[in-house]
């Protein structure tokens, strides 16, 4: 399920800061130049300023096993979207959406400016020499570092470029030093880290901040279990006795227990329709497992009807050490449709 939340915009870090010059100010969103039929000429436009910067990354887990995946929108509208998926041996495990506030226009003057540093900035411009940064794709990146695309997208000239290049982390703590192969990879690196202190800010972290990867096995809202709290399962005799009286009937996923555990979130039947439960994050702390599993329920100005169901979400994980524990399961409220 996707759930989807606001952020506010916020400064840009220390590390940023390091390679970011003086806000441009004053950057011109409407060109001046025109052609003889009146209709304005898309070279009077910086690349990319009616449009929209992409940015992917694809952050390997668990030496490829997994992968966190983090798509950044960002049009000269100043709307962005952020969107996040974790995912384990090709099953996905769950989807995460950030977007912009009701009203995108504290965001358009950013946007400019970032689009002006790409454009015209000698340490950060993106259209230089194929030697220094080539378009197009790279090399693969390998099980341990993290696969970025950038993609400008100019509606002016109908047209996009897109760089990609291999550097270290998620979005959260990307890190120019050693992007490659091409020398200016950091320049992708500086703009995506740009990108994400002018839309989701300083403090933003992702959904799945530390956690092992996972994939789902099974989801809905009507388990049979007579189970009313989130368990693990390590075992194929104690997995195949809770999917018994999960599943009515369904053949059960097959799980390599001598490789994978399964996590189960159940909160017991709920009496509103629209709520669900999914797992969020598996973490390894310093004395075994600590899993998060949060309560979904409409938020303000959806009416729910009145349905008793028993929502469910069962995932397979790497496993981890024991003791296995659950934080204390958290409520998050969400747009009305989940």
């Amino acid at each position: 399920m996707i759930h989807a939340r606001q952020s506010d915009r916020s400064g840009v870090t220390a590390q940023a800061r390091r390679w970011t010059l003086p806000l441009l100010a004053g950057v011109v969103l409407s060109a001046t130049a025109c052609g003889d039929n009146g209709t304005t000429d898309p070279e009077a436009y910086r690349y990319g300023q009616i449009g929209r910067i992409e940015v992917t990354l694809e952050a390997p887990l668990r030496l490829g096993d997994g992968q966190l995946t983090q798509k950044l929108v960002w049009a000269s509208s100043g709307a962005w979207t952020l969107h996040e998926s974790i995912s384990y041996r090709g099953l996905e495990g769950d989807q995460a959406l950030h977007r912009s506030p009701a009203d995108p226009a504290p965001f358009v003057s950013a946007y400019g400016s970032l689009i002006t540093q790409l454009n015209e900035v000698d340490a950060l411009k993106l259209f230089v020499a194929d030697s220094i940064l080539k378009a197009g794709l790279s090399a693969e990146c390998g099980q341990t570092r993290t696969r970025i695309s950038f993609k400008i997208r100019d509606d002016a000239r109908e047209d996009s470029v897109t760089w990609t290049q291999c550097a270290n982390g998620s979005l959260s703590n990307l890190s120019p030093e050693g992007a490659g192969p091409d020398p200016g990879a950091a320049r992708l690196v500086i703009g995506t880290l740009l990108a994400r202190e002018a839309t989701v800010g300083e403090k933003w972290t992702s959904a799945y901040n530390g956690s092992v990867p996972f994939g789902t096995l099974d989801r809905g809202d009507d388990s049979a279990s007579p189970i009313t709290t989130p368990v693990t399962f390590i075992d194929a005799g104690g997995f195949a006795s809770f999917w018994e009286s999960h599943a009515r009937g369904r053949p059960a996923p097959s799980v390599d227990f001598s490789k994978d555990m399964v996590v189960v979130g159940l909160i017991g039947a709920r009496d509103e329709a629209g709520e669900s439960v999914e797992v969020r994050r598996i973490l390894q702390v310093d004395l075994g497992t600590v899993t998060h599993v949060f309560r979904q329920v409409p938020g303000d100005f959806c009416s729910p009807v009145a349905r008793r169901h028993v929502p469910y979400h069962v995932v397979v994980a790497p496993r981890t050490p024991i003791p296995h524990r659950f934080a204390e399961i958290q409520v998050e409220y969400v747009s009305c449709g989940g």
